[in-house]
């Protein structure tokens, strides 16, 4: 068994940045024991998509190209990959760490009967046996773990931890046969928010608002700050629970993990569900009154002030510093 094959996902006729990520990390990886990387592509009408990744390192794309396809089935898109690995014969299959990731690693694995490494953050070789990283205990740890050794080992990488870099080479297209899409349950539809705001887990920078914005309209502070930075807006789960934005944008163990470029907290007390999701960021800003807020623990800058003066402030600022 040799090599590293790696799931792309892909959207709309877009793949996914986390997938091109994966496909990056396992480039580098495999080019470290002489070892070919592979991907698998599914969906509807993506066959276009599959040379392309050739330019990310992939030296052979197995293709999945049916109607059925074109929403998300966990039975069929756990056959279809494991057609790819019975092809492939790898050492280690790799998927971004996105919804659908961590749902179909999860059932990719208990088909294969290996071992599942998922949300890792580091990833080497000891010897032959691939190691990862992973935070634990909501983040205040991290742990060094490996597959086993039943192989392939599926693992799993958080979005915007590992640098998406281009490698080109000429990707071989093969086709697999079709899969079956009946039993169990699939994607029917998928309606999308209204105004085209980024995701926050794939966002490079996030501005979050929290239980200290007092309510939904001031949320408006927060929108303005990120339509001046480019960047996603987050929210905490009380901002949430209380109604005042969708649970889509809700960063926090039971939201979404992210590890942005920049991540600017405002008004948020920084409670251990909520460090869990963002304290991988790379570089922390918080706005809080409260000098005494955890957030500050994990900041590596903070402003203690009223975030009603602060952050207006700053979006001038910024404003002035494009203009």
């Amino acid at each position: 068994m040799a090599g590293i094959l790696v799931f792309v996902e892909q959207r709309d006729g877009q793949i996914r940045k986390a997938s091109l990520e994966a496909l990056s990390e396992a480039k580098r990886l495999a080019q470290a024991k002489g070892m070919p990387v592979s991907a698998v592509l599914l969906g509807s009408g993506v066959s276009q998509l599959a040379a392309g990744l050739g330019e990310w390192g992939a030296e052979k794309v197995f293709v999945a190209d049916q109607p059925e396809l074109a929403q998300y089935s966990p039975q069929a898109y756990a056959q279809a990959v494991a057609q790819a690995v019975a092809q492939a014969q790898p050492q280690a299959v790799f998927l971004g760490a996105t919804a659908l990731g961590r749902d179909l690693s999860g059932r990719l694995a208990a088909k294969l009967k290996v071992g599942c490494l998922p949300d890792v953050t580091a990833l080497k070789w000891d010897g032959d046996t691939l190691q990862a990283v992973r935070p634990v205990y909501s983040g205040k740890a991290l742990a060094t773990v490996d597959g086993g050794h039943a192989v392939p080992v599926v693992v799993t990488t958080r979005p915007n931890v590992f640098a998406a870099q281009k490698s080109p080479t000429t990707a071989e297209v093969v086709s697999l046969p079709a899969v079956a899409v009946s039993g169990g349950y699939r994607v029917k539809e998928v309606v999308t928010s209204q105004g085209g705001e980024l995701d926050v887990a794939e966002a490079d920078i996030i501005v979050s608002g929290g239980r200290g914005l007092r309510g939904p309209e001031n949320f408006a502070l927060i929108r303005e700050l990120a339509k001046v930075l480019g960047a996603a807006v987050g929210a905490s789960r009380a901002a949430v629970d209380a109604g005042w934005i969708d649970h889509a944008h809700q960063v926090g163990q039971t939201g979404k993990v992210v590890s942005p470029t920049l991540y600017i907290a405002c008004g948020i007390s920084g409670a251990i569900q909520h460090l869990a999701g963002m304290s991988s960021s790379k570089v922390i800003v918080a706005i809080n009154k409260d000098p005494e807020a955890p957030i500050f623990k994990v900041a590596d800058y903070g402003v203690v002030g009223d975030l009603f003066q602060v952050i207006p402030a700053l979006t001038e600022e910024i404003r002035k510093l494009k203009a």
